[in-house]
C-alpha cells in the first residue's frame, strides 16, 4: 500500500528579516527540452531556458536548476500527486522523471536591507545584485548545508532548505544577523 509521508515542519521563532514559508507542493524534474515542452500542458509555466533563472506563473514557479532539471513549486493544496500525474499524462513515452520533494525541504524567506550580507555570512557566491539579478536561483552550499538559493526581489531571497538541516540555518544566519542588529 503506497502511503504518503507526513511530517511537520520544524517551527522557528520568525523576526523581522527571516520567516518560514508557507508550505508548498514540490516537484523534481528531470527531461530535455522536448519534454520540458511537452510538460508544459501538465503544469502550465514555461521552463526557464536561461541558465539559474526561475519562472512565475501566478502561485507557482519554475527554478532552473541544472540543464534538464527543474525544481516546479506550487501551493500545498494542489496535490504533487495530481500535478505529477498531468505532467506525466502530457508527456506521454517522451523520457522524463519526476520526484515529489514536498516533505523533504521547507522553505525560509530572508528579507529587509541586509539580506545579501547575512546570507553572504555563509554562502559562497557574490550575491550582489548586479551578479546575482532578481529572478536567478541556484543551488549552492550555506556554510554546510546544501540549499537552493533564488533571489525574488532586490532585498528578498527564497532558501529551499532540507528539513533536517533547518534548524542549523536558522541559528547559523541567526548568528550572523547579530552583525547587523
Amino acid at each position: 500500500m503506497h502511503e504518503t509521508a507526513s511530517r511537520t515542519s520544524p517551527s522557528f521563532a520568525p523576526t523581522s528579516w527571516m520567516s518560514v514559508k508557507a508550505p508548498l507542493t514540490r516537484l523534481v524534474f528531470h527531461g530535455d527540452r522536448t519534454a520540458r515542452a511537452a510538460a508544459e500542458a501538465g503544469f502550465p509555466i514555461a521552463s526557464a531556458d536561461e541558465v539559474c533563472r526561475a519562472r512565475v506563473d501566478g502561485d507557482r514557479a519554475s527554478l532552473w536548476l541544472g540543464p534538464d532539471e527543474r525544481l516546479l513549486l506550487a501551493p500545498a493544496d494542489q496535490d504533487a500527486a495530481r500535478i505529477a500525474a498531468a505532467i506525466a499524462a502530457a508527456l506521454g513515452a517522451v523520457p522524463h522523471a519526476i520526484v515529489d520533494v514536498s516533505h523533504r525541504q521547507i522553505g525560509l524567506e530572508i528579507r529587509g536591507p541586509q539580506a545579501t550580507q547575512i546570507l553572504n555570512g555563509a554562502c559562497p557566491l557574490d550575491l550582489d545584485l548586479s551578479q546575482f539579478p532578481v529572478g536567478m536561483c541556484t543551488r549552492t552550499a550555506l556554510a554546510k548545508a546544501d540549499i537552493v538559493l533564488w533571489r525574488q526581489q532586490p532585498d528578498r531571497f527564497h532558501v529551499e532548505v532540507w528539513r533536517s538541516f533547518a534548524p542549523y540555518v536558522v541559528a547559523l544566519l541567526n548568528e550572523i544577523a547579530r552583525d547587523y542588529e
